[in-house]
Order: C-alpha cells, then structure tokens, then sequence
C-alpha cells in the first residue's frame, strides 16, 4: 500500500486535517476472509491480501516531535497511531507515562489496541463492527477529541511541574536570602 503524506501549520489544521481523512478511512464495508470461513477480521492487521488494502496516509503538525498520524486503512478495517507531541524531555516523559496508563487500560476502549505501533504512542484498531455499532461519525469525534485533550493534558502537566518547581526554588533560595 502506499503512503500519502500532508503536512499541517497549525492545531486546528493538524486536527481538521485528521478528521477528514478518518471520515474517509472509517467507511468501511464487510470483506469476508477467505482465510477464516466467511468472517470478518481486521484486513488491516494481517495485510496478507492486498486488494482488501488501501493507501495508507500521514498527517504531520510540522517536524515529528510535534505529533503525527498514521492512518493504515483496509476495506473492512482501520488503524489510527498516534504520534503525541514531545518536543522537549519533560514532554517525552510525560506523554510516555501518560500512554503507558492507558496501554494497561485499554479493555475499558474496545478500539485502543494494548500495543502502538511501533514509533508512535498510541494505536486504535476501527472494525467494520465498531463503525456499525458506534456510528463514524463517533468514533471520527472520539478519536480526534482523544487527541486534543491528550495535548491539552500533557500541556497542564508540564505547567504545573514548571510551577512546583519555580515554588521549590524559590523556597530553596529563600535560605540564602
């Protein structure tokens, strides 16, 4: 399959960009396996028959530290990683321990898969089934939503250790004063 790129400027246009291609990725239609009887599963997952795959496309917001999306669809499935932006070491560790708590959470998301892609920090896995049950339009709104308070959280975060820190040193110096 190929890979389409875009690039966006801004939040807005990263996120807008984002929820135009999922609404393309996530219609999606039933292709059932010759492989396993007649049934559905994520094409996408085992690309092992290459006319169920399409193109697949990432969205960037600038350089890579600044987040990107890796949309991988299939005909009947689709795969949305999540690059998180970390643009300085404080931004890595945060989002790291952020992503890891919701790896081992991932029952309670039946779209996050427990494992990302590798290179990316969190992964979702959209079905035929989910798409159905759910509505698109849902699961475009849950996703995208998903990323901007993943941003939005990490942002608060690195605030406030910004903040306790200023306080603890302005607390230390207070001693020399």
């Amino acid at each position: 399959a190929t890979l389409a790129r875009a690039m966006a400027t801004s939040h807005r246009d990263y996120h807008d960009a984002v929820r135009a291609a999922l609404e393309d990725a996530f219609a999606l239609r039933s292709a059932p396996s010759k492989k396993m009887d007649g049934k559905n599963r994520a094409e996408v997952e085992y690309a092992d028959a290459p006319s169920l795959l399409m193109p697949s496309a990432e969205i960037t917001r600038g350089c890579a530290e600044d987040g990107a999306c890796l949309i991988e669809r299939a005909v009947n499935s689709a795969r949305v990683s999540v690059r998180v932006r970390q643009c300085d070491e404080l931004e890595e560790i945060l989002a790291r321990a952020f992503c890891k708590s919701l790896g081992r959470r991932a029952d309670a998301f039946e779209v996050l898969r427990r494992a990302p892609v590798e290179g990316y920090d969190v992964s979702f896995l959209v079905l035929l089934e989910h798409a159905e049950r759910m509505e698109a339009k849902g699961l475009v709104d849950f996703v995208v939503t998903f990323m901007e308070d993943v941003d939005k959280e990490i942002s608060e975060q690195k605030l406030s250790v910004s903040s306790r820190g200023r306080t603890v040193a302005a607390a230390y110096l207070k001693q020399f004063a």
